[in-house]
């Protein structure tokens, strides 16, 4: 009865793709389909009303990854699964996330991205195309952003993610990169009487100093402090670029440039005329000066390659001792959650050598991959002096009974949530009961 219901909304659902049903125009790939959901009617079956709603809980339940990252996850059919994660970002960096599928084709992931304001409302930033580009964006205010994966409906596959941050502009000084930079913007000046609002690159003397960004050159002038002075405006961006002890000014006001244009070369003019030739580089916004290093940081990190096992996503496993859930894959996390040994998690992904793991009541976190075990042996034979029931989760008002077993039952354990035990019986139904 469940495959012929699964048949039938499988026809349902990707025979309405082909009609033109949108009564309005969705911004974001994820919307349009589950506009179509809806046009269909979907919205109202089981299967159809829980993708809509994963789409909005997991967001309540996003774990914390830290930059750069990588996990290799799997997506099942039969369940209506859905993923989703929260890192810090600093303003200036530009973020890309990747993800390959397999198989390639046939397999639909949705990708969202959001940022969260100060007062905790979320922003809908961008989303992945259809057609599996990389999504990438500038970071435009620090703090946190979120990112939510979802597959279409009946679909299985596997697929790896991957989150990196490089810088949004080019470097400002030809032939040269971050490690360059000697002097970091909040560094003291003058006794400590200000701040120093940028970075000091340091570089031979008459190297080419270079427009960082497609834009117009505002300003070219001089001042007490930066000597030979260029100001550029980043086409689309709400921001100046300042390049200052410039030894010559080869822009003039109104070029129009693009990226890597020579705009003058280094020098040590203004209050520099005592140090080595160097670019003080700095960038001006509506509320002042912000750290120009991300924008410029030319070190990009990778992620740690996945050397968890593979062949247990997707699988049911316990804990082969005590241990515990982490918030995220970091041996000095934050602990969420205490486990006995014994207890029984499902593996959504794997990340570095820890696993995304969830118990069976839904909640999410990551376990060092070294202490889990298959469930395929058992832990020992159980006996009951009384009839039990068997349910399909771990919860009699939630779970669906699947039988009855009678008083002198023989079964194997396998594992234990809470008050229940994941039992096999003896036509290898496997289930739940509960400890009395």
């Amino acid at each position: 009865m469940v495959k012929l219901y699964l048949t039938v909304f499988s026809i349902l659902l990707f025979s309405c793709k082909s009609g033109t049903v949108n009564l309005f125009k969705p911004t974001s790939p994820h919307e349009q389909y589950q506009h179509k959901l809806v046009s269909a009617g979907l919205d109202k079956t089981a299967i159809g009303s829980a993708w809509i709603v994963s789409s909005l809980s997991i967001l309540q339940k996003a774990l914390t990854v830290e930059l750069p990252y990588r996990e290799t996850g799997y997506f099942a059919a039969e369940t209506v699964p859905a993923a989703a994660y929260r890192l810090s970002v600093v303003q200036g960096q530009k973020i890309s996330v990747r993800i390959s599928k397999k198989p390639e084709n046939q397999f639909m992931i949705y990708t969202d991205v959001w940022e969260q304001s100060k007062d905790g409302q979320m922003k809908h930033l961008v989303s992945a195309d259809t057609v599996g580009n990389a999504l990438m964006f500038d970071v435009k205010t620090g703090g946190m952003i979120f990112i939510r994966l979802q597959p279409e409906l009946l679909r299985s596959g596997q697929y790896t993610l991957e989150i990196t941050a490089g810088p949004s502009l080019a470097f400002p000084v030809k032939s040269s990169n971050s490690s360059h930079i000697k002097s970091l913007f909040g560094d003291g000046r003058d006794a400590n009487s200000r701040k120093h609002e940028g970075i000091d690159i340091f570089a031979p003397y008459h190297t080419p100093v270079v427009a960082s960004a497609e834009g117009t050159v505002v300003r070219v002038n001089d001042n007490k402090l930066g000597g030979k002075v260029v100001w550029l405006r980043p086409k689309d961006r709400d921001y100046i670029l300042y390049y200052a002890h410039l030894d010559q000014q080869l822009a003039a006001e109104g070029q129009v440039v693009v990226t890597g244009d020579t705009l003058g070369l280094v020098g040590n003019t203004g209050n520099a005329k005592t140090t080595l030739p160097h670019l003080h580089f700095g960038i001006y916004t509506s509320g002042g000066t912000v750290d120009p290093f991300p924008f410029v940081n030319t070190t990009v990190k990778t992620a740690a390659k996945v050397s968890a096992s593979l062949i247990n996503l997707n699988a049911t496993l316990r804990t082969s001792g005590a241990s515990f859930i982490y918030a995220s894959p970091e041996s000095n996390a934050r602990k969420i959650i205490s486990l006995k040994s014994g207890t029984i998690v499902k593996v959504n992904a794997a990340s570095s050598n820890w696993y995304k793991v969830e118990l069976p009541d839904g909640k999410p976190g990551f376990i060092p991959g070294k202490v889990l075990a298959s469930i395929i042996k058992p832990l020992r034979k159980l006996k009951f002096s009384s009839a039990k029931e068997l349910y399909d989760h771990p919860d009699s008002l939630s779970g669906c009974l699947k039988s009855n077993l009678k008083p002198g039952s023989t079964v194997e354990l396998l594992g234990d949530f809470q008050t229940y035990q994941l039992v096999r019986y003896a036509s290898n139904e496997i289930g739940w009961v509960k400890v009395e």
